[in-house]
């Protein structure tokens, strides 16, 4: 084969052999301290697009990070960027943005991290790839899922761990979106668990796993717990992946009204300092962009090449609070998107010249997700579940599918998970009570690793009628754990010929569920 190496020779090879990192202190290739840094948690790269890509790693010290990278995997004639500190305050953790970088190119990486204590300590580096967006049409294929590690089913390694990662790697995509639940912080994990057939589920646990998460380091607990899992470990090193969040990282069903006077798990009852704190970890842990104007914001677009534009959602950080949410007009206590999230979605998909919008919402928009499962009531979610016009957060997708109608803009796809189930949704105006939309399809993806539940009942306000659904059935029950196999992600791939966008619903045993395929409108 070709002197590039391929992904598994290079991320199999010996990592430290001729490493000569530039820092500025004038390290040693190969360190002789007794005790160096460490790299704790892996490598992750994420928000790739043509020319940039952003890279994270953390250790266990006051360090520098020592980052190098190269088009090839053997490291030839690396460019060496200059060190950056990971200090205490973000948790030893640290991530820099590659730029200027060949589009449609394949980027090896490889991070160490000097004890600024002792200039002979270096850490074992750690190799990473991922590969830049196309500037020219290319078969594009990327994978999404949300909800990992939450209900009680953490890592059973003896059951194989996050297995659903493991079977998503096979697929070689390009990006993978996760679309929110990412850790399950309200969410405590117990060492073992008794299974209906009687075998025992046996959780990897940690003392921030142990409890619902409240300070700081308690929330930093719980993207570390999911970093210990072997198959994540090995899908980060290899695939990007695009974050947002839901409710999960920071509590159930949170909003600015979130009370938790009567919750005797949690001592910290102010729902924004809870928020805070977890929007920290947040962006401490994973390899999201930073947005110097909202440096805690999540809603961003993604340009991939000339056929996809991702636009990410955040439905949870301007939401007004849950309850009835039935207001005819549109009010503060409305909003779930926020007004200039709207407005800049709006803009965003009016200027894109990409053949495929692909919306990543971290929740479905017509089906019902109650605030109070136990008398169902309140919307949670979008839908109200009164199936008329729109009211309460309604308003704000009225407004955007009625604006996509009005500027003519095709192609747009919805993708979403939160409801631990898998299923495509046809959107059709001609089964709506609001009916000034073009109609479009929506896509339901999820867990990737946690209880399963489902099928949600449908609100009819956007017309969606359901064209495959793969949840758990009434003998069955609920909270399902991995073990039974409903376990999903879905597949998207962009023909870089035809431009038709397929979408494959696929299950932890990499079982093909549903399949279907878009073409394009000519001319968007």
């Amino acid at each position: 084969m070709s002197s590039q190496l391929s992904r598994r020779r290079f991320l199999n090879s010996s990592v430290a052999t001729g490493l000569a990192f530039s820092s500025g202190l004038a390290l040693p290739g190969i360190s002789r301290a007794s005790s160096r840094p460490v790299v704790t948690h892996g490598l992750q790269s994420g928000d790739v697009d043509a020319n940039s890509g952003m890279i994270w790693a953390r250790t266990d010290r006051p360090a520098k990070m020592l980052v190098e990278y190269d088009t090839t995997g053997s490291f030839e004639n690396p460019t060496r960027l200059a060190p950056i500190n990971a200090f205490p305050d973000s948790d030893f953790a640290a991530k820099r943005l590659l730029e200027n970088l060949p589009s449609d190119q394949e980027i090896f990486y490889r991070v160490a991290f000097a004890d600024l204590n002792d200039a002979n300590a270096i850490s074992e580096p750690v190799k990473g790839r991922f590969r830049t967006a196309p500037g020219s049409r290319r078969n594009v294929k990327f994978a999404w899922s949300g909800d990992t590690a939450g209900q009680g089913w953490g890592i059973d390694t003896a059951r194989g761990g996050m297995k659903t990662y493991a079977t998503m790697q096979k697929h070689s995509p390009d990006f993978f979106i996760h679309s929110g639940d990412t850790i399950y912080a309200d969410g405590a994990i117990q060492a073992e668990v008794e299974l209906k057939d009687g075998t025992i589920w046996k959780n990897v646990v940690t003392e921030e796993k142990s409890k619902v998460a409240e300070t700081l380091d308690e929330y930093r607990g719980q993207w570390k717990y999911n970093l210990m899992d072997e198959n994540l470990l090995a899908f980060n090193a290899e695939v990007p992946t695009f974050f947002q969040w839901d409710d999960h990282e920071v509590v159930n069903n949170w909003s600015s009204s979130k009370d938790l006077t009567a919750d005797d798990r949690y001592t910290e009852k102010n729902i924004q300092v809870l928020a805070a704190r977890a929007a920290q970890a947040f962006h401490e842990l994973t390899p999201i962009r930073y947005t110097p104007a909202e440096p805690g914001r999540v809603y961003r677009k993604i340009a991939y090449g000339p056929l996809l534009d991702v636009f990410f959602l955040d439905l949870r950080s301007y939401r007004g609070p849950n309850g009835e949410s039935m207001e005819a007009e549109m009010t503060s206590t409305s909003r779930v998107l926020g007004a200039q999230q709207l407005a800049w979605l709006k803009r965003e998909l009016g200027n894109s010249r990409a053949t495929w919008k692909v919306i990543a919402c971290d929740m479905p928009i017509g089906l019902i997700v109650w605030d109070n499962w136990k008398e169902q009531a309140g919307a949670e979610g979008v839908a109200n579940g009164d199936n008329g016009a729109p009211k309460g957060r309604e308003l704000e997708f009225a407004d955007l599918l009625r604006f996509i109608k009005a500027a003519d803009i095709d192609n747009v796809v919805w993708l979403t998970a939160d409801v631990h189930y898998t299923a495509a949704h046809y959107y059709n105006p001609d089964k709506a009570q609001f009916q000034e939309f073009k109609p479009f399809w929506e896509f339901v993806s999820g867990p990737i690793h946690a209880g399963t539940f489902g099928p949600n009942d449908l609100d009819m306000t956007f017309g969606p009628e359901v064209k495959y659904v793969k949840a758990p059935t009434q003998d069955q029950g609920a909270n399902l754990p991995p073990t039974m196999g409903l376990q999903f992600f879905g597949l998207v791939d962009i023909d870089g010929v035809s431009e038709q966008l397929t979408v494959r619903l696929m299950d932890r045993d990499d079982v093909e569920l549903h399949k279907v395929t878009l073409d394009p409108v000519r001319g968007a």
